[in-house]
């Protein structure tokens, strides 16, 4: 059953996606999620925002063996994009959200894995022979890049990695990349036979959307996304429509979309449900608003609102939609 509230909204932009732990192994192909039926995830303590994302787990062994996994954290993909309006936290190719991780209070040196796609077929070596970073919207990919010949820039075309942009002017040509990064962190944990161990996770999240909102336009495509995907509704329209100056200009809204979407799908790869899921939505400011699908929410404080639900199967993910005041910066 879908869930809705009132109070927030986002962008039509491509989002970065974070994700649930995960079992895996490191298969000929790379990095490859598996079942683990041995442990499970007793409980699940989300929070989202706009500048935050914490988690912490529990995670139960169901054995009377000690449990020897390969744990992994996949990271949001980052796909190339001249026109992109994402903001990344940091310019760290190696740890570009800030990621932090601890398992039993102790800090992890974690394993960072990166793949480089384009058209479905990795290409990172393609790439990395090259001498060009893997990450596609770094400074430093670009500059590497520019300093190709002629040649081996359409090469990177023909392979699908580039893009090139011609804006009709002289000196106006660029090779963009377009190839998509996918990331994951992993390490090696030890599960005590019939204990509980706590997992916990830090970083910040890469911040897009758009400087309008579309909660008020006459499109069916854009308003099936709000309602679909988002769970907006008529409070949230109403909210906007009153900010307005004037009721027939819908563009002159006070506010601009932000999004943020989490995936609880990898979560599935525990043995049963999550025991017990908690998520807090933090909208940053009173005056913002947010929207997103869940059930059973209620709001915590002045711009919290929490979620929460026992044996919780996370069959689908959790797309947040922030609609930022302005007028009031």
């Amino acid at each position: 059953m879908r869930g809705f509230i009132a109070f927030s909204l986002i962008g039509a932009l491509a989002v970065p996606v974070f994700a649930n732990d995960s079992a895996a192994e490191v298969g000929a192909g790379g990095l490859v999620f598996v079942r683990n039926e041995n442990i499970r995830m007793a409980s699940e303590d989300l929070y989202l925002s706009m500048d935050e994302v914490r988690v912490v787990y529990r995670f139960e062994n169901l054995t009377d063996e000690d449990q020897h996994v390969l744990v992994a954290f996949p990271m949001p993909d980052i796909t190339g994009d001249f026109h992109s309006m994402v903001s990344y936290p940091t310019d760290d190719p190696e740890n570009i959200f800030g990621f932090t991780t601890t398992f039993d209070g102790e800090p992890v040196e974690a394993q960072l894995y990166q793949y480089a796609f384009a058209l479905g077929v990795d290409r990172s070596k393609d790439l990395q022979k090259r001498g060009i970073p893997l990450a596609p919207h770094s400074t430093e990919t670009q500059a590497a890049i520019d300093a190709l010949s002629e040649a081996d820039r359409k090469g990177l075309i023909d392979l699908g990695l580039l893009s090139l942009l011609d804006f009709g002017w002289e000196e106006t040509v660029v090779y963009s990349p377009v190839w998509t990064l996918k990331s994951a962190y992993t390490w090696e944990a030890v599960f005590p036979a019939g204990e509980t161990v706590v997992v916990e996770h830090q970083y910040k999240p890469g911040i897009g959307g758009a400087s309008w909102v579309g909660v008020l336009y006459d499109d069916t495509v854009m308003q099936a996304r709000y309602t679909e995907k988002y769970c907006v509704e008529d409070p949230i329209k109403s909210a906007v429509r009153r900010s307005l100056q004037n009721p027939d200009e819908i563009w002159g809204a006070p506010y601009h979309e932000v999004w943020l979407s989490y995936v609880l799908s990898t979560g599935e790869n525990w043995a049963g449900p999550i025991g017990e899921f908690r998520l807090i939505v933090d909208k940053g400011a009173p005056e913002n608003l947010v929207s997103f699908c869940g059930n059973n929410v209620v709001k915590t404080g002045p711009t919290t609102f929490e979620m929460t639900q026992t044996d919780f199967y996370p069959w689908s993910d959790i797309h947040v939609l922030f609609l930022v005041r302005h007028d009031s910066d």
